[in-house]
């Protein structure tokens, strides 16, 4: 079993001396700014987590393509720089020696680009897959549809029309009440004065005359 090993683990380095090489068709460059984006936080890059990356590149191979198991052992790296840079490649299922096409390798880190980021609590500009652009945001889906909102506001509008010229009405009523009201007042002061509703100021001077 141990002999076994041992041999599994040689040919895979063989084979990512083969395979994974700088510029190779189907690899692709990943550049980490740990330091950058962590600061007194940043964690030391080790064996742990390249077999944690690999995991992820997997993963994400297997989002993309359902039912296609795709293992660690199918992530090979290589030329791993202390800064931390290093290149990968994806070999084929059916053959270990072809890597895979480079667009399938493109739209499943796309895909997935959100988990491999958190996985390491990085960023698309904390870690790079050069080659491969950050996945765009998404666009924002509104929870209203934008024609219920344009509704909404012509009704608005419309009921705030019906609520002013309401309003005005009454106001100009009360105007008009008021303006009545003094003519009412006066016509009143004439009758209380005037109980028949007649009078004629020649009668008064005439009997002004008669009591001289």
């Amino acid at each position: 079993m141990l002999k076994k090993l041992l041999f599994l683990l040689c040919a895979t380095s063989a084979l990512a001396q083969n395979v994974c090489q700088p510029d190779a068709p189907g690899s692709y460059k990943v550049r980490l700014s740990i330091n950058t984006a962590l600061d007194d936080q940043a964690y030391t890059w080790n064996d742990n987590e390249m077999y944690l990356f690999r995991a992820t590149i997997a993963f994400a191979m297997r989002q993309q393509f359902p039912g296609q198991e795709y293992e660690v052992s199918n992530i090979l790296v290589c030329e791993l720089k202390p800064r931390v840079s290093f290149w990968f490649v994806v070999t084929s299922l059916e053959n270990p020696a072809t890597p895979v096409g480079k667009e399938l390798v493109e739209s499943a880190v796309r895909k997935s680009r959100n988990r491999i980021n958190s996985a390491f609590l990085l960023t698309d500009q904390t870690l790079e897959f050069l080659g491969i652009p950050p996945t765009l945001a998404s666009p924002v889906v509104p929870a209203t549809e934008p024609w219920l909102i344009v509704f909404g506001v012509v009704m608005g509008v419309v009921c705030a029309g019906i609520i002013f010229l309401l309003v005005s009405g009454v106001v100009q009523r009360k105007r008009k009440k008021n303006k009545k009201a003094p003519d009412a007042d006066e016509e009143t002061r004439e009758t209380s004065e005037n109980p028949d509703g007649i009078y004629n100021r020649s009668f008064s001077d005439d009997d002004k005359f008669t009591q001289m």
